[in-house]
């Protein structure tokens, strides 16, 4: 979940299109969903968003039309990861981990950096290239 206007979103939007950066050549993607439902921090329009982040952080990963994520009308990617992990955002810069079955295998808040679980993420990256190398 990300937000323009949040205390989060200079450290997040860097780290994360670093991650990007650095892991989109080995099978992952950063995917990112506007949401406007917490403190009304995602104000602008879908083209204004994008406009945003492309100018400021030079986001080159996947951004998706703002959605709700929870309560009444949250979408339905929202319904599985949280019916899946257990864990429901309460604010903006929830990080979902998804693995190459579409299976949740964690999930953050946005009080755990992007650099706190890029380990994690680098992790199972590496699994998954072995895995491909092995195939060959």
């Amino acid at each position: 979940i990300v937000a323009s206007e949040c205390g989060c979103t200079e450290e997040h939007y860097k780290h994360l299109q670093q991650l990007q950066r650095d892991l989109g050549p080995y099978h992952f993607n950063v995917l990112a969903f506007p949401c406007n439902q917490f403190g009304q921090q995602e104000p602008g329009s879908d083209k204004e968003i994008d406009s945003f982040v492309r100018r400021v952080y030079g986001v080159s990963f996947p951004r998706f039309s703002k959605i709700a994520v929870v309560r009444t009308g949250a979408n339905n990617v929202y319904k599985y990861l949280v019916e899946s992990s257990g864990k429901e955002p309460d604010w903006n810069f929830w990080k979902y981990l998804i693995d190459v079955n579409g299976k949740v295998v964690d999930a953050w808040g946005p009080n755990i950096s992007v650099k706190e679980i890029r380990p994690k993420i680098a992790e199972m990256v590496r699994q998954i290239i072995l895995k491909k190398k092995e195939e060959l």
